[in-house]
């Protein structure tokens, strides 16, 4: 029989730390709900008190499969575990599950709390003592396990000890500073275990300062440690946690750990991998990071020719996995690189079956080498590469057609007596035999101008008339400006990222000398593409 693995997520409390997050309890409950459906076996919510976040997050948690788990410290020296008010207020989350962090480094012990390693011993006890008699799962966090085991193990392995003596589920060895290397993680791990702590009572939690945060947690594992603490694409203090979207399907799916281990994923939830990392992503407002392993836009795109050629023929050739198992998709990108094999699949993705002797191959091929030439990059924009080889084979509908627009941009004094810009942008559209006229400003609800761009695309999403219905839930999520040719010619590149209500994202590109006709450029582009994919009829 395999043995079981544990997956404890700590996005919420860990995560939040990183540099720049900060989740509002809605967002929590959000994130907790999809954690749980994701199939994780505990939730770290945070750390009641410290702040009216995590407070009113375990006063609202949701009911889950997942043990809800409150995080906390150890008593302080010199009261008792019963008085410490720090303690109470972890226990009054009334979590089915406390953590407690607690230190195991001698140097920490004496020169961060400045008591005594005795002292250090009793807190640990008493706490998690304190806490399984109240009928909790108590999980102690040791603090800088790695670093203390290394200068003292004597002193690391007491401080364990203490843990297990008073009762706790499970002891996490904890790389607290992220410098500890997959080598020597596996090594203390299995020292740890001969030394009388069992693996099924061990947990690993590491930090990614060395690019190895994975890599020590598998590491860990395969020395016999039994729990794998980590975050949502790989949040954390300072370069982040061990990433649980590389974890998760690396267990569920490579060997030997496939055959050797099973958690409570499913293959269905596995699915589900890529829509709750961009999910995150999402209420972070944060651009998803292309190259993440499994889950990232470029994890199965083939650009070369040579491996899209191989790709048509066996997937298998220059994929590890099949995408759809972690719910991603194989992407067969444009660019000057590439070759009829690219072109080909990249339009029968599309919908569109093109015989290998078509005309408008080598015409889109050379088109596409063109303007690469004039700055547009259809490697990152497959929406707008998708327009231009609907138009080239006379597969695109005719929706409407820009006559005009024009951008201002006005200085003035508010009520204030302070100088702020205001953008208007008017666009003019012909729809059939009708014109249709749309102004709007940039100023949002705040009064703060969000530019020219902002004011265009408002403008051009205002009134389309019979396609309104169609891109009401088109939204901007990443706006990025390439200089592509520098001095007094520059040529700039903009790359507009947008999405619908049903997470669908495509990338749009547009090139001009002149930024705000090449952000108009992609913007028109990505209305365009949205009307296509949803079948809106032609004027």
């Amino acid at each position: 029989m395999p043995d079981r693995l544990y997956l404890y997520d700590t996005t919420l409390r860990d995560g939040q730390q990183t540099q720049g997050v900060q989740f509002s309890t809605a967002e929590k409950l959000r994130i907790a709900t999809a954690l749980d459906a994701l199939g994780l076996d505990h939730i770290e919510g945070g750390w009641p008190g410290a702040n009216p976040t995590d407070s009113a997050f375990f006063d609202a948690a949701p009911k889950t499969r997942a043990k809800m788990t409150a995080f906390g410290m150890t008593k302080r020296a010199g009261r008792s575990a019963e008085n410490d008010d720090v303690l109470a207020a972890v226990l009054n989350a009334k979590t089915p599950a406390v953590c407690l962090v607690g230190k195991t480094h001698d140097f920490h012990v004496t020169e961060a709390l400045g008591i005594t390693l005795d002292e250090n011993l009793d807190n640990i006890h008493a706490s998690i003592a304190h806490c399984v008699a109240q009928g909790r799962e108590t999980l102690f966090d040791a603090e800088h396990l790695f670093d203390g085991y290394k200068a003292n193990p004597d002193y690391a392995l007491s401080c364990l000890r203490a843990a297990r003596d008073a009762g706790a589920r499970w002891i996490v060895l904890c790389d607290t500073n992220g410098g500890t290397l997959p080598d020597d993680i596996g090594r203390i791990t299995a020292e740890v275990i001969a030394a009388g702590i069992p693996g099924d009572r061990l947990g690993i939690h590491t930090h990614n300062d060395t690019e190895t945060a994975v890599a020590g947690s598998l590491a860990a594992v395969m020395a016999g440690a039994r729990q794998i603490q980590g975050t949502l694409n790989g949040l954390g203090e300072r370069c982040g946690n061990a990433n649980l979207t590389t974890l998760i399907p690396t267990l569920l799916l490579k060997e030997p750990y496939a055959s050797r281990f099973e958690t409570g994923i499913t293959r269905d939830g596995l699915r589900g991998l890529t829509r709750i990392s961009r999910m995150l992503d999402d209420i972070l407002n944060r651009v998803p990071m292309r190259q993440a392993p499994y889950v990232g836009a470029s994890a199965f795109a083939h650009k070369a020719g040579l491996h899209a050629s191989a790709i048509v023929k066996n997937p298998a050739t220059y994929e590890h996995i099949d995408p759809a198992m972690v719910g991603n998709a194989r992407i067969i990108p444009m660019s000057n690189q590439a070759g009829q094999s690219n072109l080909r699949q990249r339009l029968s993705d599309m919908g569109l079956d093109v015989p290998r002797d078509h005309a408008a191959l080598p015409a889109i091929l050379e088109e596409i080498k063109a303007r690469e030439d004039q700055g547009y990059s259809y490697d990152t924009a497959q929406a707008s590469f998708e327009l231009l080889a609907r138009r080239a084979l006379g597969d695109m509908p005719r929706f409407f057609e820009v006559k005009r627009y024009k951008v201002t941009v006005e200085r003035r004094k508010n009520k204030y007596d302070r100088m702020v810009s205001l953008s208007e942008a008017v666009v003019v559209v012909k729809i059939g035999e009708e014109k249709m006229l749309s102004v709007s400003e940039s100023m949002d609800e705040a009064g703060t101008d969000r530019g020219p761009v902002n004011a265009l695309a408002k403008a051009l999403a205002k009134d389309l008339g019979p396609y309104q219905r169609y891109i009401d839930d088109i939204r901007l999520v990443d706006f990025k400006v390439r200089i592509t040719q520098g001095g007094t010619e520059a040529v700039t590149r903009v790359i507009i990222d947008s999405e619908d209500a049903t997470g669908r994202r495509w990338s749009t590109v547009g090139v001009s000398a002149n930024i705000v006709d090449a952000s108009f450029e992609a913007l028109i582009d990505a209305v365009m593409w949205k009307l296509v994919r949803d079948g809106a009829p032609a004027a």
